[in-house]
Parts: structure tokens; sequence; C-alpha cells
């Protein structure tokens, strides 16, 4: 029998750890949270400094008792559970509700490798209380949010629905941004560019150069009638060389990955949701088997937001570096990346646990998806301690009478840590060449004074764009640069506003629902500062200052909770529950039918409820495609997410994800 027992969160890390440990060690799993505030009531004393009730989660008491029954025995007990906040405060509330009187020690460590688990165990501390000081005190926000907001929204609009603090905040943007797009108006311009040549010059020499200015001033070019006489100016002028600049540039390569970068790494190059990213990052980070030396931790800690690396990592890829690319692709000293304010420093940057394991080597071992995010891990840490790429550019400046053109090129001088990785995302690889080759638009050898022929004039039409909906990419991105959430929150916050139908992922791209804009304004219009972005980002900085040891949990509730109870109360009193009414009747008594939500989306309800409960579905007054059918298809939902079915089901068992008079524009499979 074991002397020491190990209590860790997951089956696969439990055994990721055991085997690393041997025989005089049992490693158990607690399966995330066994205690946590109740379900069923508010479960925190707003009256006693908001001390929160824990309780056992249901379906737990299993795994409680048999930790119990392992501890009796134990000479040694470890908590090992993941090292951020989270992490802290499942192994103490472990320790306080299930070993209670045992002597209960803290391992932390930022990868699952022999040496950082020895490391750990030698240096076993006490538990950090200022970490589960501001743990506890974002729980307790969070069930005081939604604990009093959700009954507002059944008031209101439907029962079942739901709200949290940093969720609607993130639910938000999205509306705000779908409504920039709506009320946006494109407005017509164009381009002209002129394809010129060396004269005289054998062998190839065209290149492009774009219109600029005119007189001086900003080239507006409205309308094709403005375009066309511009053109026939052009024709008759002189093309001149005014200006040639050539510089060296170089482009740097990006810090490690942190959680945020990493998500948006994978959503941009991979096409990864940020669930699935996390979810694909933890099993990289808990344990792969990878033959005789099964299971290991292929990465770090995946939850962070420091681009700090250890030094004895920082020497092994150094030494990598110079072995498999030479000395010219090592930096003189190592490159070193600034940490935003808030970043915690003890934590590490997301990279792999030994440089030596390429994803070449391992990916017998992974599945496609392990495979592909971890060379992206792989290759993104790689190149952070590798040279800048050089290029070479060239700026031209051609006037043609009034107007002057520009022709920009570049090409690739030293690649430099582009060997590596490519940190340029799907949008700026699709406006420039790879790095790799020269740009398209190659730039003779000009001088200034020089005087070009015209090959031809290319007017062409285009329109201003609407700004952009948020992927999860970019609404991680905007999260992050407002202050909103921290990395362990990121994935969680896109995954709930699209459970709860608030939102859907079309093609990618983050749509509101129409529940989704009711939802919220109406918590715009009742609680504008608990919705106020800045307010939000605010008290993430109070909890980190919790963490740090400068703030008192109970100061941060407080004067959380004073403000919030009288907007609770005024929401409360004037709240009135909007009645959307149509112009059916039902079918059983005649009342009138209204819309309303539920769990599978809106439909038709008798107004005489609960008397009667006669309820419909709203059809999309698409016909079912199905031959002798006479259906209409309805969109559905399932745990898979949102499709359209026949109104004849079960007779008629048509479906599909898209409507087919309106293809693509239907909801999209949120499990992808």
């Amino acid at each position: 029998m074991s002397n020491n027992l190990v209590i860790v969160e997951s089956p696969t890390k439990a055994k990721t750890i055991g085997k690393i440990l041997g025989d005089d060690f049992k490693v158990l799993s607690s399966m995330g949270h066994i205690i946590d505030l109740p379900a069923k009531k508010l479960g925190v004393d707003v009256e006693d400094d908001f001390k929160p009730d824990y309780t056992v989660i249901p379906g737990r008491k299993k795994i409680m008792a048999q930790l119990k029954k392992e501890a009796k025995s134990a000479k040694n007990i470890y908590i090992a559970t993941d090292p951020d906040r989270e992490g802290e405060a499942i192994g103490w509330q472990i320790k306080e509700k299930i070993l209670k009187g045992k002597n209960v020690l803290r391992v932390s460590f930022h990868e699952i490798t022999p040496h950082a688990v020895a490391e750990a165990f030698k240096h076993a501390r006490e538990f950090d209380h200022k970490m589960i000081e501001a743990q506890v005190g974002r729980r307790v926000l969070d069930r005081l949010v939604g604990y009093f907001l959700s009954p507002l929204l059944w008031k209101k609009i439907a029962r079942g629905l739901s709200a949290g603090r940093v969720q609607s905040v993130g639910l938000r943007l999205i509306v705000e941004r779908e409504r920039l797009i709506q009320k946006f108006v494109a407005s017509e311009y164009w381009e002209i560019e002129a394809c010129l040549f060396k004269p005289k010059v054998s062998g190839e020499s065209n290149f492009s150069a774009k219109l600029e200015k005119i007189d001086n001033q900003k080239a507006q070019v409205k309308d094709s009638q403005i375009a066309q006489i511009i053109c026939r100016e052009l024709e008759a002028e002189e093309f001149k060389v005014t200006q040639v600049k050539k510089s060296k540039k170089n482009r740097y390569p990006s810090a490690p990955f942190i959680t945020s970068t990493m998500q948006q790494e994978a959503f941009n190059k991979l096409r990864f949701n940020a669930s699935k990213t996390m979810l694909v990052a933890q099993q990289l980070y808990e344990g792969i088997n990878i033959g005789q030396d099964n299971p290991v931790g292929l990465i770090t800690y995946m939850r962070t937001d420091s681009p700090h690396v250890a030094a004895e990592a920082i020497g092994e890829v150094r030494q990598h570096i110079e072995r498999s690319f030479g000395k010219d692709f090592l930096p003189e000293k190592p490159n070193v990346f600034k940490a935003k304010k808030s970043a915690q420093e003890a934590h590490e940057a997301i990279r792999p646990s030994y440089i030596g394991r390429s994803p070449e080597s391992l990916k017998s071992f992974l599945t496609h998806d392990q495979y592909r995010l971890y060379e992206l891990i792989y290759n993104r840490f790689l190149s952070s301690q590798m040279v800048p790429a050089e290029f070479l550019a060239t700026a031209v400046d051609i006037t043609a009478g009034k107007y002057l053109f520009a022709a920009n090129g570049s090409h690739l001088v030293f690649e430099g840590f582009l060997a590596a990785y490519n940190n340029k995302n799907d949008e700026e690889e699709n406006e420039e060449a790879e790095d790799k080759e020269k740009v398209k638009n190659v730039i003779p050898p000009l001088e200034q004074g020089e005087v070009l022929a015209l090959q031809g004039l290319n007017p062409s039409q285009h329109f201003t764009k609407p700004p952009p909906r948020y992927s999860d990419s970019s609404l991680i991105k905007a999260l992050e640069e407002e202050g909103i959430g921290r990395p362990s929150t990121y994935a969680p916050i896109i995954y709930t506003i699209i459970l709860r139908d608030y939102v859907r992922r079309i093609k990618g791209y983050l749509h509101p629902s129409e529940l989704g804009f009711k939802v919220n304004d109406m918590l715009v219009e009742y609680f504008p500062k608990i919705l106020d972005v800045s307010f939000t980002a605010s008290i993430e900085e109070e909890l980190d200052e919790v963490e740090e040891g400068n703030l008192s949990r109970n100061k941060v509730l407080k004067e959380f909770y004073l403000p919030f109870k009288e907007s609770l109360d005024f929401a409360q009193a004037h709240i009135v529950k909007e009645v959307i009414t149509t112009d059916q009747v039902c079918d059983k008594c005649g009342k009138p039918l209204i819309v309303k939500w539920g769990r599978r989306g809106k439909f038709l309800s008798c107004s005489g409820f609960p008397e009667c409960k006669n309820s419909k579905s709203i059809t999309s007054g698409v016909k079912c495609p199905q031959e002798n059918c006479g259906g209409e298809l309805i969109e559905r939902r399932s745990k898979r997410g949102f499709f359209y079915g026949c109104s004849n089901f079960p007779q008629c068992t048509f479906t599909s994800r898209t409507l087919p008079a309106d293809q693509g524009a239907g909801p999209e499979d949120e499990a992808k």
C-alpha cells in the first residue's frame, strides 16, 4: 500500500503523473470540482461578508468517499491540481471538506515531465490563500449576477434563460458589432493602376503602380465617369520616376503562445474554435502515449497570460536552433517578450515540454487535431528564439502631370525565423505573397528622372465594407484588449453564449440571434453598469489585486453588490413581460397565439396559457423538398446545433443544415 496519496483533477493527468512517480505514490482524480455553490439556491450570505456556502456537487459523493478512504491510510497527501486560481481553489476545497485535519501539501508544475514533477514535489508548499480569495471572489460575483438576473429574463422574455457577468459583456460586443453592420451603407470608390515598363529594356520589366494623389491631395475617385476622365488624361501624360527609396526592413518573431494568442492562431490557421483548441491543448498537456516513454505531457500548461519561458527551456531551444538551422539563425542573446501588466509572471508561455520531440517524430502517436496544434505550438516557440527575417523594400514615386502614382515591392533577403514559422494570419497571407517568394509586383531597377512607358491603365470599382463580424479569434482578441476575462474564461464565454442560443456560429463567424438581441437590450437598459466594458475590466483588475494581496475580496464584492442591488430593485419593480401577438388564433380555444421562447427556440403559444397549453412551431415558410410531402421546414435544435426539419415529422424525416431556398444562410453545426 502506498504511503503517498496524490490528488489531481483528471484521470488522464492521474495516469501520466502516476507513471512518473512510480509505485510509492497512488494518484487519484477528483474529476474536477467536487465542492461548489449549491445549484438551487444563492449559496452566498450577503449579510455576512458574502460568505459562500459550499456543498458537495450531486453525483460526486462517490468520489469524495473514495478520497476519504484512501486518505485514512496515507502518510503524506499532496494536491497537484492545475497551477492557477481554479486549481488552487479545487485543491483547497478538497482539503477543507474532505481531508480536514490531515497534513496536506500543495504541489504545482507547469509541465508534466519527470523533471518538473520531481522538482514540484521537492518544493511542496502550503496553499496560496491569496489565489483562493481571488477565485472565491470571482465565483461569488458570477453567482450574484447569474442568480439575480436570470429570473428577470424569465419575467421579461422567457423562462429558462440565464445571464452571466462576463458572458453578457461578450454578447454585448457581438450585438453592437452586428448593429454597426446593419446600419452600414456602402460607398462606391475606384482605384486606378498603371501597368508600366522600362522602354528599350529586353526581358520582363512590367510592374504596376497605384494612383495615390491628385494635385498633392489624396486621390478620391468616386465613380466610373471620373475614373474614365482620369484615364483619358493619363494616356496623354509622361510617366516619370521622381523618387526611389530602398530600405532594409526586419520582421520580428512573435512571442511564444499565451492562451489568447493560441486560440486566435488556432482559429486563423487551423479553423479550430476556442473550445476545441482548449480541449486538444489539455490532451497534449495532460499526457499522450508515445511508445515506451508513455504517457508524456507534451506541452506546458495551456491557461496562461505570460510569455515568460524558463531559462532551461531557452537554453535547450537555442542549442536546437544552432544545430538544426545554423548560427546565423540564432540571436546573440535570447529574445525577451514583455508581458502585459496583469500577467502572472510565475506562469510560463505555452511551449513544447521538450524541444527534441519534433512534431514529425510524434505524428504516429497523435490524432490529426493533436498533431496540428502541437506543430503550431512547437514551431511558434522555436521561431520565437530566432533572428528576424530581413527584407529589401523598394518604394517608387512616379508622376504623370498632376497625378502621383506609388509602386511598392519587397523581396526576402534572409528568412530568419520564417524558416520555422509564418506569423501572419490568413488575411495577411491573402494580401501579400508568401514570405519565401518575391512579392508579385517585382520592381525593376529604376533611377530618379527615368521616363517609363505606359502599357495600360486598369480602373477598378470597389465598395467600402462594413466592419467584419467577430470570429472566435477576433472576439478573444477584443476581450483581451478590453481587459475582459482571463485565460481560463475566453473559451467558456463563447461556448456559453452559443449554448444559450444568444449567438450562433455561422461559417466560423458569430451572429447574434433574435433572442440574443432581446437579452442584450434588456440587460443594457436595466443594468448599464454591469454591461459596461470598462467596469467589467476594472473588476478583473481588482480580482488580480486580491490575488496579489493588495485588496480584500469583501471590499470588491461590497463595492460591486450595493449599486447592483439598486439596479436590481429598480428592474424588478419596472420590468414588464414583453408580449408579441400574432394574427393567428388557437385551434383549440380560439384565443390569439403569441410568440414565446423556449429551450428549442421560438414558438407560438396560446395566450390562454396555462388554462390552454396548445402550442405550435413557427415555420420558415419554405416548403419541404420531399415529393408529395406538403410540409414546411421548421428550425429545430439538437445537441449538435440547429437544423431544419419537416413540420410533418415523424411521417417525413427530411432534415437540412440550411434552407434549400437559401443555401448557406442556415445554422451551422456548433460541434465543428
